[in-house]
């Protein structure tokens, strides 16, 4: 009674850590969601860095002829429209990758519960199936033990027997004379 009070104390006590667990996880998951990526970030930044520098070339190139400008300025917002779209495409990539990882992560979470409760079910069917087999070895001594206290009955009753045959062969004999 006492093990299954503590078996019980024990599930109670994993499924508040596992409701932990899945707390943490979601906070995890929501800071994930809010960060950038330091390497996304640095790329940006050098992308960035990249375009000012188009820019400052485009700033020089102004002052040699105007209608360079306009094909400059017209490439700068091509590029720029790109990179948006391409930022779009990244951040909808990244929130669905985000979502699947998710639930793969609480059907992992899942099936480790699943794994963890049919162990302890597998443990308890051995604490049984040990106790039988004690139990059997208990009984197979006690019957072994039962045969021999029979087998020592039988013997001496045997020689019970044997010894009031004997005895009553041998006043048998003494009657029969004397009655002769």
């Amino acid at each position: 009674m006492a093990s299954s009070a503590a078996v019980q104390q024990l599930r109670d006590l994993i499924e508040i850590q596992e409701a932990l667990l899945d707390k943490l996880r979601l906070k995890i998951n929501i800071q994930k969601k809010n960060s950038v990526n330091k390497v996304e970030y640095d790329a940006v930044v050098k992308k960035l860095e990249k375009e000012e520098k188009e820019h400052a070339e485009t700033k020089n190139t102004l002052a040699i002829t105007s209608e360079r400008l306009q094909f400059a300025l017209g490439e700068i917002d091509i590029l720029s429209k790109q990179l948006e779209w391409e930022k779009q495409a990244f951040d909808k990539a990244l929130s669905q990758v985000n979502s699947k990882v998710l639930k793969q992560s609480l059907q992992k979470d899942k099936l480790i519960s699943k794994c963890t409760e049919i162990e302890t079910h597998i443990q308890k069917q051995e604490n049984i199936l040990s106790c039988k087999e004690n139990e059997i070895k208990e009984l197979h001594y006690f019957i072994n033990k039962q045969k021999q206290i029979l087998k020592k009955q039988a013997s001496e009753f045997k020689i019970q027997v044997q010894q009031e045959n004997y005895i009553a062969n041998v006043l048998g004999k003494r009657l029969k004379k004397k009655i002769k």
